[in-house]
């Protein structure tokens, strides 16, 4: 069996449906790993997904999917902005990273155009909602097959 895609989500995301459903929707996080792991299946791909509120944990993640993963897809919620400390375990990540945004970044507050993680990511996903789970899913595969 091939090794699984990490799908990793951070702060408040856990809220998705509930928080400022005019940006993020009303789709909870449960909808999108529903989704996420139909897809999978059908692309033939396993995941591993995953939410923490917690800078470390989701670094822990990364560092493990260096062992058992063959790639990371990666919202890191507002960390997205600050985190350099998930920008360098992502770097000693090996496989391909995919960032997604369910809102579209550059039109929101200031602070939140610049992304650490797109340093390192193969492709960036924003602005598609919850979609954009599915579309970084379906260029994964592409990038696991090169």
């Amino acid at each position: 069996m091939a090794k699984p895609i990490y799908i990793l989500n951070g702060p408040n995301l856990n809220l998705l449906g509930l928080r400022q459903p005019e940006i993020y929707g009303r789709a909870t996080l449960e909808d999108v790993a529903e989704d996420c792991a139909s897809l999978a299946e059908e692309l033939g791909l396993t995941i591993r997904f995953h939410q923490s509120n917690h800078e470390g944990q989701i670094i822990d993640w990364i560092h493990q999917a260096r062992v058992e993963g063959e790639g990371v897809i990666v919202n890191p919620g507002a960390l997205t902005h600050t985190s350099i400390a998930i920008l360098d375990a992502l770097n000693a990540f090996e496989g391909p990273v995919i960032e997604v945004h369910i809102s579209n970044i550059h039109k929101r507050e200031t602070f939140r155009h610049h992304s650490y993680v797109s340093l390192r990511a193969e492709g960036v996903i924003a602005g598609c909602g919850i979609e954009g789970y599915l579309l970084a899913l379906r260029r994964m595969k592409t990038l696991v097959l090169a």
